[in-house]
């Protein structure tokens, strides 16, 4: 269809050229800046429509306007296209984990032992069904079974950030949700970390890979986000507090922390969720302890999850790899709600398995921990891990949902909630 509309279109393209010699060859493909700004409006539009007509989170429709034009449906976004857009992705996903992090109050969970002890349950659980089912039952291999379990075991801090900001919920449950998802967060990126070292000793004759990969990791992180820490903190006290140019510095440092990481093959998730957990212990001054990102920074996150959406490998599933994503996701939903209903402290019952409920979305950090894991090993890797991808897939449409009703059964939607996002 696309190939009918375009052939009269460069016919006469190419006989205007043999006048006009000043114009460039007829374009083949679309530049990335109006392809991608061209899905912005595309996937704006398809979420406002979903949240107006059927009460849908709108991370939903981002995500299927991403999934309709990338390389599985329509092929409008080229494979390549995906890889010039990945620094805009990496800066999107860098600051929500950013504002993930500084939610993270590690003081407070000193004084609440209880949400340490559910958090930790959950993990625990999580961690190990997963890791038999795909063991057992799918028959991975060790190493690929703990990558499952890493990658799939944690929900997904920037969609329940999304759909928390755009239901302007409040209360109980909902901080539960939060600390929650930032502690399991925290918890999937040590594993991350660990399980590449598990990766290594399987597949490679050198050990030293597997000793040295995990460690630069960690360490490249922590010293990237200190770094971006340290420059933000200092710079921002010389500055009215609350003012643009502090915003504009700590905007400024995470993406200087973006593409220090990017440079040093460091994940850019866990560096910017270290730089918020640092921004929040280290501000002792309270320099930018209320200095929030603009309202305009959930724009990137359209384009995040657009990505996402368009990076699934739907053209790869099958049906069996369906039914194993969806015993994954049965088991970890069962895990989850689990350890909630049985570790989730002086929280009445109702509320501890909506908190369950609430934390059950998979997605962007899912897709990027698994994409980092199987370049190690490509010509295995992809194949291996097609099974959290696919559940990531799912949970990409069905999460948010979740996310949003437990939000709406606690009561701590604001009545007539308006969207946060400033995209309405």
């Amino acid at each position: 269809m696309i190939d009918r509309i375009i052939s009269p279109l460069r016919s006469v393209w190419e006989n205007l050229l043999e006048r006009l010699f000043f114009l460039p060859p007829f374009p083949e493909t679309i530049d990335s800046l109006a392809l991608f700004s061209l899905l912005l409006v595309v996937g704006l539009l398809i979420g406002e429509w979903l949240h107006a007509h059927a009460r849908w989170p709108k991370v939903i429709g981002y995500v299927l306007a991403g999934i309709l034009f990338g390389p599985s449906a329509l092929g409008w976004i080229s494979i390549e296209a995906l890889a010039q857009a990945r620094p805009i992705a990496d800066a999107a996903l860098g600051l929500l984990m950013m504002a993930v992090g500084r939610r993270l109050d590690l003081g407070w969970l000193r004084r609440n032992p209880e949400l340490l002890r559910s958090t930790l349950a959950d993990i625990t659980l999580s961690i190990v069904l997963i890791f038999i089912f795909a063991l057992w039952l799918v028959g991975l291999t060790p190493a690929w079974a703990a990558a499952t379990a890493a990658v799939t075991m944690a929900s997904a801090p920037a969609v329940v950030l999304l759909t928390i900001e755009e239901a302007k919920a409040q209360g109980q449950v909902t901080e539960r949700i939060i600390l929650h998802t930032a502690i399991s967060s925290a918890a999937s990126f040590v594993a991350f970390a660990l399980v590449l070292g598990i990766v290594h000793a399987e597949l490679s004759d050198d050990w030293l890979n597997a000793i040295v990969h995990p460690l630069w990791v960690i360490v490249g992180a922590l010293l990237v986000g200190s770094i971006g820490t340290w420059l933000a903190l200092r710079i921002a006290r010389t500055l009215p507090k609350g003012s643009l140019a502090q915003v504009f510095v700590l905007i400024a440092c995470a993406l200087l922390a973006v593409g220090i990481a990017r440079m040093l093959a460091v994940p850019v998730f866990l560096t910017l969720f270290l730089m918020g957990v640092l921004l929040a212990s280290r501000d002792r001054q309270q320099t930018l302890r209320y200095t929030e990102l603009p309202e305009g920074h959930w724009l990137l996150a359209i384009v995040l999850f657009v990505i996402v959406g368009a990076s699934l490998p739907w053209q790869e599933f099958t049906w069996l790899a369906g039914l194993q994503a969806l015993g994954l996701l049965l088991v970890r939903a069962a895990a989850k709600a689990g350890a909630m209903a049985w570790s989730g402290g002086s929280m009445p019952l109702p509320k501890r398995l909506l908190v369950g409920m609430g934390i059950q979305p998979l997605s962007a950090t899912a897709v990027f921990m698994a994409y980092e894991i199987a370049s190690l090993y490509p010509e295995v890797g992809r194949s291996a891990l097609t099974l959290p991808l696919f559940a990531a897939a799912m949970m990409e449409l069905v999460g948010p949902a979740l996310c949003r009703l437990a939000l709406h059964r606690s009561g701590e939607c604001e009545s007539g909630e308006r969207n946060r996002g400033g995209i309405a």
